[in-house]
Formats: structure tokens, C-alpha cells, sequence
């Protein structure tokens, strides 16, 4: 049964998340800064961002699984105090490998995803599980447009450490909050934590996710970059066996299977593809001086003013989401969105000669990001049993990751490979990197309309899973 306070639990989940999700994106435009307060060079200022990446996609399906065992409410308080205790470490960091260890331990905070979804399924009543998950989704997408947004006024009014200080303050806050306030969910997953799952995991995103990040730096045909690859096949292998024969697996791989779940799994890795790429790229290109024939010449604040629309149109269409659900069904706002964002990047490849032309794009891509966040999480969580909601929605968030980390890594190849000689990329490499990133958004809405439509179901849009992973063989389908 639903308890009290949902709006306060609501609350402290999408503040805690949000927070998270901020801190994703608010430290890339002030990595020039960074690397000049701590004096060192550009290719280690990127390990700022790369050990954050790396870091929660470890430990997002990972505490994800741990709180479906031992209680999501224990666990989302002790990784919040994690992330209080990176985010106080990063502000005080002294040195750029100080502060590289602070975002390690702030990527902890990825499970907060996965854990504020479990417990709105345990603790809202079923009506508004839908539209709870659908405005969390918002806030989640829309904290990472505020990183964007707020870097620049932050960084140019106090420091960059403000980047840290302001959220220690607030998940500070939240923590009491969490600790006092928040129920502890009544569903709980039987077995154990599957250790050795765990490090074959952890061992393989990192062995794929490494080279995609760092392969600009150390070229896509060094031996390191194609023998982390090669290891990172071996160890999925032996990840995937190894779950196999576990019988408390870390990730139900019958889960994984279930028709709803892999469909939506493939979105979000074209998706997280076209989106992740998008935002690393777009304030490059507008920062770009106008000499090179493109780009505006644009300050860290004023690119960041220019991703505004996206950052409103995100958080709007994701909570419109919530009220489109019950009648058009989840699986025909994943396609819209998808195909929106198709739509704003294939504009954006023939028309960016205006700054007016990237505020529309960046908010009809927005609008594509709130509907596909819901979606996606909406969808996964009404196609799994309770007590893998955990598992499953870290799983889902961490696929998403990897298709950023690829689209990302692909469309640094396509902008950087020719250079002009005064250094900048040319802009036919930004005409086709947006190009690929169009095609790999349509990719995922033709994708989206393979998740099967739940034949009957119950009028608030969340279905129930009709398999339990035992009956994994058996096709689970979602109201679309």
C-alpha cells in the first residue's frame, strides 16, 4: 500500500537525482578553467569527466541490485552521503588528481536513478506511478541541460569549486530529509550479491568505455585502444556465462530478454547516442569563433543561454509525458521523441547558420529528450518484476551511457579528423557528425516501434510484468 508523504519522498528523489544529473554535465564547460587552476594539461583536465563516467556506469546497476536486496531507502542514504563526501572533496581538492578521485567517488551517486524509480513503484500508489516516473524523468533530464546552463554564471560570478559547494549544500539538505522522511520499500529481491558478476562487469564497461573516451587521445589504432576493446569482448563473455550459471545473478539475464525490455534497451543506446554526442558537441560549435567560417564566437555563458530552450522544452514535455501515457501509450512517446530528436538534428545538419536556428533546434530536441526519458523508464519499469526494478532501470541508464560514450567517441572522429590550419575542425566534420547523430536518432524511433503493445492493461498506462523471470521465454508487453 502507498504511504504518506509521496510528495515529500517525491521530493527528496528528484532532488537527490537531479543533483546527480547536474553534476554530469556542470563540470565540461569549465574544464578550460579547471586545467588552468590546477595547472595541467587538457588531455588529463579530461579525466575529470572520464573517471565520473566510468565510476557510475560501474556502480549504477550495481547499487541498483544492492538496494533491490537489502532496501532502497538504506541504500539511496548511504549513496548520497557518498556523493556529499565527493562533492566536498572535489570543492576542496588541491590538485587535478584530487580531483579526479572526488568525481570517482561522486559517480556513486548514478544509483540514484535507479533507486528513486524503485521506490515510486514500491510506495506511490499504482495511478501515479506513471506520471511520478514521468515528472522524475523530467527532472533528471532537465538537470543535466542545467549543468549546461549554469556553468558559465557560476564560474564567471564566484569559482569553479562553486560547482561543488552549491550541491554539497543541497544534498546535504536532502540526505536529512531522505534519512527521516523517506519509507523503506516493503519488496525486497531474495539471493545475494553475485561478486564475481559485479567485477566482470564492472571490468568490461570499463574495458569498452576507456578507449571510447580516450581514443581521440591515444588513436583509435593504438594497441591500447583496439587490446581494451578485445579484453572488454572477452570479459562480456565471460560476464554473460557467469551470470548465466548464477543462481542469485547480479543482472537476470532472463529480465534482460523480455521484449519490452530489450527493445527499450535499444533505444536507449541510439538515443543516448544522438543525445549525449549533442551535448558535448553543439557548445563546441557555437563557442567556435567565426573565423573559421562557422560557430558565433560564443562565451560559456552565452552557449549555455543557447541550450536553454532544450533545457525548458525537456522538462516541459517530460511531465506532459505523464498526462499522455494512460491515452497514447508509452511506447508512442519513445517513438515521437526519437523521431523528434531525428528531426532537430537533421535541421541542425543543413541549417546552422543563426543562432536563432540552434535555439530552435536545441528546444525541438528537448522536446524529443523529455518524452524518450520517460518512456524509457516507464517502459522498463512496468515490464519487470518488483524486485528487479533496481537492476533493471540501472541497466537501462547505463545502456543509454554507452551509446553516448560511442556517439560521442564516433562523431570526435568525424569533427576532428581534418583540422584547418589555424587547428579548428573544418565544418563539413560538424555537418557530418550531426548528420550521423540525425541517423542514429531515426535509428532508435524505428527501433521503438518494435516494443510490443500490451494487449490489455490497466487504464493508469503502467503495466504489470505478466512474466516472471522464470517465464522469461514468454513475451511481456507494454501498453503502447
Amino acid at each position: 500500500m502507498p504511504r504518506k508523504s509521496t510528495r515529500l519522498t517525491f521530493a527528496v528523489l528528484a532532488t537527490g537525482a537531479g543533483v546527480f544529473a547536474m553534476l554530469q554535465s556542470l563540470i565540461a564547460p569549465a574544464l578550460p578553467t579547471v586545467q588552468h587552476a590546477l595547472h595541467t594539461s587538457q588531455s588529463t583536465a579530461t579525466w575529470v569527466m572520464t573517471a565520473y563516467l566510468l565510476s557510475a556506469s560501474v556502480f549504477t546497476p550495481i547499487l541498483g541490485r544492492i538496494g533491490d536486496l537489502i532496501g532502497k531507502k538504506r541504500t539511496l542514504v548511504a549513496v548520497l552521503l557518498v556523493v556529499l563526501a565527493g562533492c566536498l572533496l572535489a570543492a576542496l581538492a588541491p590538485n587535478i588528481g584530487m580531483l579526479i578521485v572526488a568525481r570517482v567517488v561522486q559517480g556513486v551517486g548514478g544509483a540514484l536513478f535507479p533507486l528513486s524509480f524503485g521506490i515510486i513503484r514500491d510506495e506511490f500508489a499504482p495511478s501515479e506511478v506513471p506520471g511520478s516516473i514521468s515528472n522524475l524523468s523530467a527532472v533528471i533530464a532537465a538537470g543535466g541541460g542545467v549543468g549546461i546552463v549554469a556553468a558559465g554564471p557560476i564560474v564567471s560570478a564566484l569559482d569553479y569549486r562553486w560547482l561543488f559547494w552549491i550541491p554539497v549544500a543541497v544534498v546535504a539538505a536532502t540526505t536529512l530529509i531522505a534519512l527521516r522522511y523517506v519509507p523503506e520499500s516493503p519488496n525486497r529481491a531474495e539471493g545475494k550479491v553475485s561478486w564475481l558478476g559485479a567485477v566482470l562487469l564492472s571490468a568490461w564497461l570499463v574495458a569498452l568505455l576507456l578507449p571510447l573516451s580516450q581514443a581521440g587521445t591515444w588513436g583509435w589504432g593504438s594497441a591500447r585502444v583496439l587490446g581494451l576493446f578485445a579484453v572488454a569482448v572477452v570479459l562480456f563473455a565471460l560476464w554473460l556465462l557467469a551470470e548465466a550459471r548464477s543462481r542469485s545473478p547480479l543482472i537476470d539475464l532472463r529480465v534482460m530478454r523480455l521484449p519490452a525490455v530489450w527493445t527499450t534497451n535499444t533505444v536507449a543506446l541510439l538515443f543516448g547516442a544522438g543525445m549525449y554526442a549533442l551535448w558535448s558537441f553543439l557548445p563546441a560549435f557555437v563557442q567556435t569563433p567565426s573565423s573559421a567560417g562557422y560557430g558565433f564566437g560564443a562565451s560559456v555563458t552565452t552557449s549555455g543561454l543557447l541550450m536553454l530552450p532544450m533545457l525548458l522544452a525537456m522538462f516541459c514535455s517530460g511531465i506532459l509525458s505523464g498526462r499522455l501515457a494512460p491515452v497514447v501509450g508509452a511506447k508512442a512517446l519513445l517513438t515521437t521523441g526519437a523521431a523528434l530528436g531525428a528531426v532537430a538534428l537533421g535541421f541542425l545538419a543543413l541549417w546552422h547558420a543563426a543562432q536563432w536556428q540552434i535555439a530552435v533546434v536545441a528546444g525541438v530536441f528537448g522536446l524529443g529528450i523529455g518524452l524518450a526519458f520517460a518512456s524509457m523508464a516507464n517502459l522498463i519499469v512496468g515490464s519487470v518484476p518488483p524486485e528487479q526494478t533496481g537492476a533493471a532501470t540501472g541497466m537501462n541508464a547505463n545502456i543509454r551511457t554507452i551509446g553516448g560514450s560511442i556517439g560521442a567517441a564516433v562523431t570526435s572522429v568525424l569533427v576532428t579528423g581534418r583540422l584547418q590550419p589555424s587547428g579548428l575542425p573544418y565544418g563539413s566534420g560538424y555537418t557530418h557528425g550531426f548528420t550521423l547523430l540525425a541517423v542514429l536518432c531515426l535509428a532508435a524511433a524505428l527501433a521503438a516501434l518494435l516494443v510490443p503493445v500490451r494487449r490489455t492493461g490497466r487504464a493508469t498506462g503502467t503495466a504489470r510484468a505478466t512474466d516472471e523471470p522464470s517465464q522469461a521465454g514468454r513475451p511481456t508487453a507494454v501498453r503502447g
